[in-house]
């Protein structure tokens, strides 16, 4: 009798475990589900908001553009003509400002390899120091978005030029 019981008490616990493990799964199953729909939810308002992030920037320009097409209609005085360009200058830059942009100040700064690219150097009593600057880098947010193209100063020992890879190896 009591091998039967416990053979009962074994098939009714089994079939505990069967439910509580089909239960188990129905619900990761539901939870997958409902975070797969999460990501995509949240894909789409990640969208819409970069949408409307471009909307807002492009109507801070249309001023812009419409001061754009006025100096084209009225370009026959020159002098006006290059101050209407001044100021649409002026107001583009603010724009670009007031989005969080700045100008990388490089000119007899210390070269930076985070702030600056080399294009040229040229021999200088200050060491690697930026002697002029090509091409204007710039930062968003603190965030490079374009390096300063710079010439930097190399001192010379003893009074000669250190000779470039190319003079060294011509080809």
């Amino acid at each position: 009798m009591k091998h039967k019981k416990e053979e009962t008490a074994e098939k009714h616990e089994k079939k505990e475990h069967a439910a509580q493990i089909e239960e188990l799964t129905d619900l990761l199953k539901r939870v997958q589900a409902e975070f797969e729909n999460y990501k995509k939810r949240v894909e789409k308002e990640n969208q819409t908001y970069a949408k409307r992030i471009e909307e807002q920037f492009m109507t801070q320009l249309l001023p812009l553009l419409d001061a754009f097409e006025l100096a084209l209609k009225n370009n026959k005085d020159t002098e006006q003509f290059r101050k209407g360009i001044e100021l649409m200058y002026a107001q583009f830059v603010q724009i670009l400002r007031d989005k969080g942009l700045t100008r990388i100040d490089a000119l007899q700064k210390p070269f930076d390899p985070y702030l600056h690219e080399v294009m040229l150097t040229k021999e200088s009593e200050a060491d690697n120091v930026v002697l002029e600057e090509l091409q204007k880098g710039y930062a968003c947010n603190g965030r490079v978005l374009r390096h300063s193209k710079v010439t930097i100063g190399k001192k010379t020992e003893n009074g000669t030029q250190k000779p470039s890879r190319e003079e060294e190896n011509p080809a």
